[in-house]
């Protein structure tokens, strides 16, 4: 089975395939997020998270910048 990373667009409750592939990488933790299991992301960020551990993170972090 050959891998092949993802390029999606995120929308509220769904997302678009731009790009054909199996995977798409956390923006926290760099881990490969297989598209079977991606259940977490940012519309605005256009952002995957592997978990509710790295939302946590990304939110955590844009708090403390504002």
């Amino acid at each position: 089975m050959n891998k092949k990373k993802a390029k999606l667009h995120y929308k509220n409750n769904s997302y678009d395939i731009i790009e054909e592939g199996n995977f798409v990488i956390c923006a926290i933790s760099g881990k490969e997020i297989p598209l079977k299991d991606l259940n977490y992301w940012n519309v605005e960020l256009q952002e995957a998270y592997y978990s509710p551990l790295e939302v946590n993170k990304r939110f955590k972090s844009l708090k403390n910048k504002g």
